[in-house]
């Protein structure tokens, strides 16, 4: 799955490209409110167009569940996406997507002109894989790249079912960083491995857990599914968030890193309050206990000081460290401190920083640590299924090198 060709393998001028990006962008009364996903496309569209190819991107957007939704359409990218690239990106509106509209749009095309498909979405096909649009997207083009990773874990029209019926599918940029830097940390990391699991709940993260334990060195846990590891140890953990499900679970991995000479870290102390706050970032009175001193009315926010401490001492010495999951309810500045002490740490390493998408991407950024990662992953879900160890259907479609 690491060995794919990529655009620098191909020559694409004069020829038809379709490129299936990320452009899943936040939307507020038609305008973009978040404009990361179209940056990070750029790289692969600007060097297609320098080669003379005729690139013809798609794109979903939200969830409109198989029919039009003029709130979801595209056509706020390709204006967006124009004033980025300094030329014309020209919409090809048609409801059912591969259309009379992009049919024409796309006959009539020059090298090194651009046009933008109308949201996948929109065929009620895409999520199913199903055939006929399948067919109808490789009607349009002689090559296929995908250079959206955060669908890479979905097996859809615009990124696998396509691939079926066009000979050369290749990766973009963005999509051959995602499988460098995820694939090869997990795969072949420099040592010493350092992997970091937060976020609510353990249920998440089963198979990374036990994935990353037979890849790492050491394995930290924070954030809400720390207090069902605490709790399987046989600590008190008050009113914390807790799986109890997954006790057994999370004995089984205590004892897996003992067997394989791993080292796990859990909190030694926890910061806590009577509850939530509400609203999230509300003022919120709290205090640092040790981890088996949680008393029954109170809940663990976040780690507490001496935790944090540990874990950067444990990320200081670190060669390769990923990070999947803050380390507490880093929405509220009062117990986002366990959160901004891991990301401070691996900003001050030298090691290879990864940040696995989701709510560690927004929590690095929104902290201001954001440009001092090595990579921060675009994909959520599809970048917790890499470091499961799974296949991704949208990297394993793309030609082997």
């Amino acid at each position: 799955m690491l060995n794919k060709k990529s655009v620098d393998d191909i020559n694409v001028k004069g020829l038809k490209v379709l490129v299936r990006c990320d452009f899943n962008v936040p939307l507020k009364d038609g305008k973009i409110t978040d404009e990361n996903r179209l940056v990070a496309a750029l790289p692969t569209i600007k060097k297609l167009i320098a080669d003379g190819g005729k690139i013809i991107l798609c794109s979903h957007l939200g969830k409109p569940k198989g029919e039009p939704k003029p709130e979801l359409s595209l056509a706020p990218v390709a204006v967006r996406l124009s004033e980025l690239l300094g030329q014309e990106v020209k919409f090809a509106a048609d409801d059912n997507v591969v259309g009379d509209n992009a049919k024409a749009a796309v006959a009539a095309m020059k090298d090194g002109e651009v046009v933008l498909l109308e949201n996948t979405r929109y065929r009620i096909e895409e999520t199913k894989n199903g055939e006929a649009f399948s067919k109808d997207l490789a009607s349009l083009c002689d090559v296929f790249v995908n250079d959206a990773f955060g669908t890479a874990h979905r097996a859809h029209c615009s990124n696998v079912g396509v691939t079926e019926y066009v000979d050369t599918a290749v990766v973009g940029y963005l999509m051959q960083k995602e499988i460098d830097f995820l694939g090869n940390a997990v795969e072949k990391p420099v040592r010493p491995f350092v992997a970091i699991l937060g976020g609510a709940k353990v249920a998440d993260k089963l198979n990374v857990i036990s994935n990353l334990l037979e890849k790492c060195d050491t394995l930290i846990i924070g954030g809400g599914m720390a207090y069902t590891f605490l709790k399987a140890q046989g600590k008190e953990i008050g009113t914390s968030l807790v799986d109890d499900t997954k006790l057994d679970y999370c004995k089984e991995m205590i004892e897996k890193a003992e067997s394989l000479g791993k080292k796990l870290l859990l909190p030694i102390d926890t910061t806590i309050a009577k509850e939530f706050p509400n609203p999230i970032d509300a003022e919120i009175e709290v205090s640092v206990v040790p981890s088996d001193a949680i008393p029954s009315d109170m809940m663990g926010l976040d780690i507490g000081t001496e935790t944090a401490k540990a874990y950067a001492e444990a990320v200081a010495s670190a060669k390769t460290v990923v990070w999947n999951g803050p380390m507490g309810v880093f929405e509220n500045p009062i117990l986002a401190k366990g959160t901004i002490a891991v990301a401070k740490a691996l900003a001050d390493t030298e090691a290879t920083t990864i940040i696995g998408g989701g709510d560690s991407a927004a929590a690095v950024n929104q902290l201001g640590f954001g440009d001092q990662m090595s990579h921060i992953s675009t994909g959520g879900g599809a970048s917790l299924e890499f470091l499961e160890g799974k296949e991704l259907p949208g990297v394993a479609a793309a030609n082997d090198k």
